[in-house]
């Protein structure tokens, strides 16, 4: 480039670079200042400056190539910041457990102070497993319910634990019918243990009309021993669904279920799905009835979920049985009410289109005398 060409631009090469470092050692030369130089070259002072002690220092001026190293970014990890982060891991993985803690001790013992992501992508990286981190497990697959199981109202009860804000320390079990959704029964008290569930299915059992299963005593001292024979078609008669919970599999529960001829089912562990019956029965009830969780009195609370019992058995239509109550559906019913509205809307669309028929005109009225032709 010509050296006359006006304002030096934003970058120019090593030989530009030298021949204005030459005019202005030359101008300085002739006892002239280097910042009046400049100025008539159209050259920043600090700019030269900044050449002439690269000159110097014997870097060079010839310019580096723009941006960082390709393949890499800008802000990327330096590598002692890699090697302090897997030192770190080795020293304090077993106390920290976690990445996330290591970039925070990191910082704290100011080795590295790099992002809580950056740390967990070393060591990934570096082979490194540290024993707070998540281990993927395979998914258990679901346990299919008994060969015998019918899906009819009457034979699929489930049952679990829930608690309402306002009495704590308070525990309420409900036992409803997986089929019909009815709502069996209901037990709250200031303990959750198999007493209660134990309670509540002696009256559930009342309340589906099988008290009898427990007065035959012969069979029952029988099951209590175990002798009777697996293909027995007295037993089971119920299954009962629930998840882990230590109330559910405790030996006492076990015990008494077997005596009532009910087999047990267990969900997953960690899966709540596996009992979703249960778990939308409490949902609805709380996001639909707000003001149980305001009780404060354990009778008051009694009575209130008896009344609420009622009407969601016999009031409330339930979506998941085709909009019938639970007691239309568990006394065998629904279908029928079911059947009704499916005629009914087929009568009332043939009707409709019968009088829309009936009123159709088939000649246009005359035009008023009165109209503009």
């Amino acid at each position: 480039m010509g050296l006359n060409a006006g304002l030096v631009p934003a970058r120019v090469d090593a030989p530009a670079k030298q021949g204005l470092l030459d005019l202005v050692a030359h101008a300085r030369a002739n006892g002239l200042s280097g910042r009046w130089a400049c100025r008539v070259l159209g050259l920043d002072h600090a700019r030269m400056l900044a050449w002439q002690a690269r000159a110097a220092a014997g870097g060079g001026l010839v310019d580096t190539a723009p941006g960082p190293v390709p393949g890499e970014a800008l802000h990327a990890l330096l590598d002692w910041e890699k090697t302090a982060i897997v030192e770190l891991a080795q020293a304090w993985g077993q106390l920290d457990l976690s990445h996330r803690k290591l970039a925070h001790r990191g910082s704290r013992l100011g080795q590295v102070f790099v992002a809580e992501s950056s740390v967990l992508r070393v060591l990934t990286a570096a082979g490194m497993h540290l024993p707070g981190l998540p281990v993927l497990r395979e998914k258990r697959a679901k346990t299919p319910w008994p060969d015998w199981v019918e899906l009819i109202p009457g034979q699929i009860y489930i049952y679990d634990f829930t608690h309402f804000a306002g009495l704590r320390g308070w525990c309420t079990i409900a036992v409803i019918d997986v089929v019909s959704r009815y709502w069996l029964s209901t037990v709250l008290a200031p303990e959750e243990t198999w007493v209660q569930v134990e309670t509540a299915f002696i009256a559930a059992l009342e309340a589906d009309g099988k008290g009898w299963l427990l007065e035959d005593a012969d069979l029952a001292e029988q099951l209590a021993c175990g002798q009777i024979p697996d293909a027995d078609d007295r037993v089971p008669m119920l299954l009962a669904v629930s998840d882990n919970g230590p109330q559910m599999t405790s030996s006492k529960t076990a015990q008494f279920m077997a005596i009532a001829r009910i087999a047990q089912h267990f969900g997953r562990p960690g899966t709540p799905n596996d009992q979703a019956w249960i778990e939308s029965f409490f949902g609805h009830l709380k996001s639909e009835h707000p003001h149980l969780d305001a009780i404060d009195d354990p009778a008051v609370l009694r009575r209130e979920l008896d009344v609420r019992k009622e009407h969601y058995n016999t009031v409330r239509l339930h979506e998941g049985i085709g909009y019938v109550t639970p007691d239309d559906e568990h006394h065998g019913r629904g279908e029928a009410i079911r059947q009704a509205r499916r005629a009914g809307l087929a009568a009332a669309r043939t009707t409709r289109i019968a009088t829309r028929r009936a009123m159709r005109k088939t000649h246009p009225e005359p035009a008023s005398q009165d109209e503009d032709i």
